[in-house]
């Protein structure tokens, strides 16, 4: 399919599952807008990279998505918004009686907070041009728990509901709002935890992956950016037009026992 003409909006995606989203929508012809909380000559210059590699528009605009008013002026900012896709997202692992403040507040904030802003400021731009669709980038902790994960599950868990919501609001429209909910993707970040994870249990690569890393995930495979991307592309087909207010699980049967 063609998204030849549209704008997509991704955010925290000078990086990890945000960039793989926006690679998969600019190959399907989307113009697109990423975002994260940097002005580096490299996020530029990703943006540049976008463009050239799929012969699409690309920008990069700075916002904090810890902060309501840059969440909905980098959508105001862009101009347009048909497929907004919201990724940024952080993390902190702790007991709940030790989980600092700060950190609790800063992940509600831009997991999920962050999504009703956009959400909020994207609308009534869909609502103009007659079209759009809300994928926000929730989580298998959306559906289920970890110990010591209090916030971020907190958060995810608000992003399906968040999701539901748009959806029922925007049902009688030519709007679609649905979350994806990826396992264990192999991103950058995770990549690079593999070697300390090696040391800390004495394994080798495949068996910490499949034993630690993968411990919940039945596949004992990764998800990949690229999957997530293609997901994303699908909910913006016409054959996902019905598709709306559920959950699409990416985890390799996680939620799945």
């Amino acid at each position: 399919m063609s998204l030849k003409g549209k704008t997509a909006i991704i955010t925290g995606s000078n990086s990890g599952i945000g960039l793989g989203v926006a690679h998969e929508l600019a190959r399907a012809g989307a113009d697109v807008v990423i975002n994260s909380f940097t002005d580096r000559d490299e996020d530029h210059a990703l943006a540049d990279e976008i463009a050239k590699a799929h012969g699409v528009t690309c920008r990069y605009i700075k916002a904090d998505m810890s902060k309501a008013s840059d969440c909905r002026a980098l959508v105001e900012q862009a101009g347009a918004c048909d497929i907004l896709v919201n990724n940024a997202g952080i993390q902190h692992v702790a007991p709940i009686d030790e989980f600092p403040l700060e950190k609790w507040d800063a992940i509600i904030a831009i997991n999920m907070s962050s999504a009703f802003h956009t959400t909020a400021a994207a609308l009534p731009m869909m609502r103009k041009a007659g079209w759009g669709r809300v994928i926000n980038i929730a989580s298998a902790h959306g559906l289920t728990a970890s110990p010591f994960k209090s916030a971020y599950v907190a958060a995810k868990h608000g992003v399906v509901g968040l999701t539901k919501v748009t959806a029922l609001e925007t049902a009688r429209e030519p709007i679609t709002a649905n979350a994806i909910c990826p396992g264990y993707v192999l991103t950058p970040l995770v990549e690079a935890q593999i070697p300390d994870t090696m040391e800390k249990y004495g394994m080798g690569r495949d068996e910490v992956i499949e034993k630690v890393m993968l411990e919940r995930q039945p596949s004992k495979e990764f998800a990949t950016v690229e999957q997530l991307g293609g997901t994303a592309v699908f909910l913006c087909s016409d054959a996902a037009s019905q598709i709306t207010g559920t959950t699409i699980s990416v985890d390799g049967g996680w939620t799945a026992l």
